[in-house]
C-alpha cells in the first residue's frame, strides 16, 4: 500500500477503506509518513469530505492510537458534555455540578484554550490552589467519592488527533465537518463516558455561523457517536451574543458560583438548565422535561449544586473559600466604561470581537506559549433586542493596562444599536438525536 494511491483515491472523490484508514493514521503517529503527504491528504479531504463510514474508521482509528480511559470501576452512569465553543462559555462549571447532584457521574477531561478566551482548564486554575494535574488513581477515587472531577487530559489520549489537529491548523484543513467530528468524538470516545451531550454553537461568536453548518456537524456527531455504542445527542446553541455576562477566566468562574447560587444571568441559567435537563432525560434520570427542570431547581435552591462544585475545589487541592469570598480571586486594576453613544435598541453584538477584546486585555492566548492573565476580561451588561439610552453602560473592560485602547476600540464597536424595536433572541436552537 502506498501513500500516494491514497492521495490520489481521495483527490479523485473514491473512499477510503477501513485498511487505508488504519494504515494512514498508524503510519503518520509512528512517524513513518511524513506531514507534506497528510498535509495532501487532509487537502483532498477537505474538498471531497469523509462518508459515514470513512467518518466513523477514522473516529476509530483516532480513538485507537492511544489510551482509552475505562470508567467501568466506577459505579453509574458516567456521562459527558462538550461545547464546541464560544465567548463567555463556562457552561460546564454549572452543568456539571448540577447533574452531579443529581446523581450522575462526571468524569470530565478537559483542554485549555487557544484564541479568544481561556478554555474550561484555565478558568478553574483561576482559583487558588486549584490543580487540573491528578494521578489516576486520585481521578476515579475523586468520582467515586463526590461525582465529579474536572482534570486535563492526558498526553496519551488520541495522539493521532494531536498529530492531525496542529497540521491542519497550519495548513488551512480545519473546516472540514469529517475531520472536525472524528476529532471531537475521538476525544469524547476515548474519555470513556457512557452518555455525551454536544452543545453545538451556532453564530458570530462560534465555529459554526449558520444553524444549517451546525446541524451537518452536530447530526455527524451524533451519528458518529450512537454508531460506537455511546448514548448521543447534540444541543444547537445560539453564540450570536456573549453567554451570560463575564468574559475572561476568574470573572466567569465568579458568574458560574453566582449561577449555581440561583442568582446568574438568564441567558446563560436557561443554557445550564435546558443542557442539564437534557442529560438527565437521556440517562434515564428523568423522565420528563418537567420532572428533569423540577429536580435542577431543588438541587440549586438546596445548594446540592453548589456543594458539588466545592467538593472538587477541595479535592482538587483548590482554595473553597472562593465560593463565599470572591476577592480571593484577585481583581484587575482598572475597570474602564463602554458607554452606549446613541439611544435605541441592541440589534447586533458583533461576538467575535467582544472575545477578541478579551484576549487583547490577556484574558486569552493568541499563540500557545501566551501566559494568562486570569482578573482580565469583559463584563458585557446588555443583550440583543435591550433597550438603551445614550450614555447607558454596554460593557465594562477589566483591565491590567495591556492593550487597553486597541480593546477598548474593539469593543465599542462591537455594539450595533437600531432606531427600530428588536426582538430578544432565543438561545436554544435546536436538538439533534
Amino acid at each position: 500500500m502506498r501513500v500516494v494511491d491514497i492521495i490520489l483515491k481521495k483527490r479523485n472523490n473514491l473512499p477510503l477503506t477501513k485498511e487505508e484508514i488504519h494504515f494512514i493514521i498508524d503510519g503518520y503517529v509512528n512517524e513513518k509518513i511524513p506531514d507534506y503527504q497528510i498535509s495532501a491528504l487532509l487537502m483532498a479531504i477537505c474538498f471531497n469530505g469523509l462518508n459515514r463510514e470513512e467518518r466513523i474508521n477514522l473516529t476509530l482509528e483516532m480513538l485507537h492510537s492511544g489510551e482509552e480511559v475505562d470508567l467501568s470501576k466506577i459505579e453509574g452512569i458516567c456521562v459527558d458534555k462538550h461545547s464546541t465553543g464560544g465567548v463567555g462559555d463556562k457552561t460546564s462549571l454549572v452543568v456539571a455540578p448540577i447533574v452531579a447532584s443529581c446523581g450522575l457521574k462526571i468524569a470530565k477531561m478537559s483542554g485549555r484554550g487557544l484564541g479568544h478566551t481561556g478554555g474550561t482548564l484555565d478558568k478553574l486554575e483561576s482559583i487558588p490552589g486549584f490543580s487540573i494535574n491528578v494521578s489516576s488513581e486520585d481521578f476515579f477515587k475523586q468520582v467515586k467519592d463526590i461525582g465529579i472531577a474536572i482534570v486535563g487530559q492526558t498526553a496519551n489520549i488520541t495522539p493521532a488527533d494531536k498529530k492531525l489537529y496542529a497540521l491542519r491548523d497550519v495548513t488551512g484543513t480545519v473546516e472540514s465537518v469529517g475531520l472536525i467530528s472524528a476529532s471531537i468524538m475521538s476525544k469524547k470516545l476515548a474519555s470513556g463516558a457512557h452518555s455525551i451531550l454536544l452543545d453545538v454553537k451556532v453564530g458570530d461568536g462560534a465555529f459554526m455561523k449558520t444553524i444549517d453548518d451546525a446541524k451537518v456537524l452536530a447530526s455527524s456527531m451524533v451519528d458518529i457517536g450512537n454508531s460506537c455504542g455511546r448514548k448521543t445527542v447534540a444541543m444547537l446553541t445560539d453564540m450570536d451574543q456573549p453567554l451570560g455576562e463575564a468574559v475572561g477566566n476568574s470573572i466567569e468562574v465568579i458568574e458560574a458560583i453566582e449561577t449555581l447560587k440561583g442568582r446568574g444571568n438568564k441567558d446563560f441559567t436557561k443554557l445550564c438548565y435546558e443542557i442539564s435537563a437534557e442529560m438527565l432525560m437521556m440517562t434515564g434520570c428523568a423522565k420528563t422535561k418537567e420532572e428533569a427542570t423540577s429536580l435542577i431547581k431543588e438541587k440549586i435552591e438546596s445548594g446540592e449544586a453548589l456543594d458539588k462544585l466545592k467538593m472538587m475545589i477541595i479535592y482538587q487541592h483548590g482554595n473553597p473559600d472562593v465560593i463565599n469570598d470572591y476577592s480571593l480571586f484577585g481583581k484587575a486594576k482598572t475597570d474602564i466604561l463602554v458607554k452606549a453613544t446613541k439611544t435605541g435598541y441592541i440589534e447586533k453584538i458583533k461576538t467575535l470581537d467582544v472575545g477578541v477584546s478579551a484576549m487583547l486585555l490577556g484574558a486569552g492566548r493568541a499563540k500557545k506559549e501566551d501566559k494568562i492573565d486570569p482578573t482580565v476580561g469583559v463584563s458585557v451588561k446588555v443583550k440583543v433586542g435591550n433597550f438603551v439610552n445614550s450614555g447607558d453602560t454596554l460593557a465594562i473592560i477589566h483591565s491590567n493596562g495591556k492593550n487597553e485602547k486597541e480593546a477598548y476600540k474593539m469593543l465599542q464597536d462591537s455594539f450595533v444599536i437600531s432606531d427600530n424595536f428588536v426582538k430578544e433572541q432565543d438561545i436554544i436552537l435546536g436538538i439533534v438525536k
